[in-house]
């Protein structure tokens, strides 16, 4: 079994709901566990020097040109060099953080990680979306429908990228901090103690499949 590339993008730090879910579910992986936390350790947005780079040939590129290839080339390198994903991307302003944005902008690259349909190099690996979130965005909730992270993300990753997503988004983060939303407390509680229990399950049901195909490779 390769390694779990894990993807952080929160800037709360350890205080992140998103960070503490994905935790859990590393604390129970099996394997290797690399980690890039984006929120630490930003990568630049793209920019005309790192499209250009990608179609103009190696021996033509200006120096910013190829230092921007090979951090692209050093990124994709890591990212289809994994087993299993591992991404924590908190809802900010109903969206996703533009530090995660500039990561899937660097690695989607057409004919390298995505784009050949069958061929798509990562297609039918697991990966676990975990996304938390302020309010509560489900079916009958004032917020419902205005969720434009996880559907995107579930696109991109699955559709796009060809990954077998599966995803937890803990709610109300904002009921312990915020008066209006107090007495919703038991249901963000609830919501917490389900996205962590689901976080170990999926570890333990992601683990036996990785160790699963692997026999059967051998």
């Amino acid at each position: 079994m390769s390694y779990l590339l894990r993807i952080d993008s929160s800037a709360s730090g350890e205080a992140s709901y998103s960070r503490q879910v994905a935790d859990t579910f590393a604390k129970d992986w099996g394997g290797e566990v690399i980690t890039r936390d984006l929120a630490r350790n930003p990568l630049s947005h793209l920019d005309s020097v790192s499209i250009t780079a990608r179609t103009t040939p190696a021996d033509q590129q200006t120096p910013e040109q190829r230092a921007a290839a090979e951090l692209e080339d050093d990124l994709i390198e890591e990212f289809l060099g994994a087993s299993a994903y591992l991404f924590a991307v908190p809802m900010y302003n109903y969206s996703m953080p533009s530090v995660f944005k500039a990561w899937l902008d660097h690695i989607m690259i057409p004919g390298k990680t995505f784009g050949m349909g069958d061929a798509d190099p990562a297609s039918g690996r697991p990966a676990v979306l975990v996304s938390a979130r302020g309010g509560g965005y489900g079916p009958g909730s004032p917020q419902h429908g205005k969720d434009f992270l996880v559907p995107a993300l579930e696109i991109i990753l699955g559709d796009a990228l060809g990954l077998d997503v599966r995803t937890i988004t803990p709610e109300l983060t904002y009921a312990p901090i915020m008066d209006p939303l107090k007495h919703l407390l038991p249901l963000h509680e609830t919501s917490l103690a389900e996205a962590h229990d689901l976080a170990r399950r999926n570890a333990a049901d992601l683990n036996r499949v990785l160790t699963c195909s692997v026999r059967t490779e051998n």
